[in-house]
């Protein structure tokens, strides 16, 4: 299931690179990436579901990544970092299907196969920053049962 779930989320990586890049329909996208290549439909289905998801979260992920990495403009952060935060972004605050070490580690592998040098500490750094402002929202909005079970989130 694991190599499953990586080699969706390379995929899903590929549509959201090209969608941002060059501007291309959804569809067309996947109808290319998912369609003409010969995947595993378990593949195709997840790598869908991320696509369609960043896609409709867009906006909301888009703020995240501006609030937690306010020194890097969203549009000059390189499109390969960019997407991999929305990937992992989605999976963390809107997804909940994969645990949280699970997200940020196979973001950081992503960013180390495809981005930069640099882009693999850039990542963990905005995703870790990110899951500590969810944890203490959570905390500050839990009544008081919930807050042990949080607390035992961040071990």
């Amino acid at each position: 299931m694991v190599g499953l779930r990586r080699k969706s989320r390379t995929v899903a990586l590929q549509a959201l690179y090209e969608i941002d890049c060059t501007s291309h329909a959804v569809e067309a996208v996947e109808e290319y990436l998912f369609e003409k290549k010969e995947l595993d439909q378990q593949i195709i289905e997840f790598a869908k579901h991320i696509v369609h998801g960043v896609n409709e979260k867009k906006p909301e992920i888009d703020y995240f990544i501006k609030q937690f990495a306010p020194l890097f403009p969203i549009e000059q952060i390189a499109p390969i970092d960019r997407n991999i935060l929305r990937i992992a972004i989605f999976e963390i605050l809107f997804d909940n299907k994969a645990p949280i070490k699970v997200a940020v580690n196979e973001a950081v592998e992503l960013a180390k196969a495809y981005g930069s040098d640099t882009s693999p500490k850039f990542v963990n750094g905005v995703l870790g920053s990110v899951i500590a402002n969810a944890l203490s929202e959570k905390r500050k909005n839990a009544p008081q049962a919930d807050k042990l079970k949080i607390n035992k989130l961040k071990k």
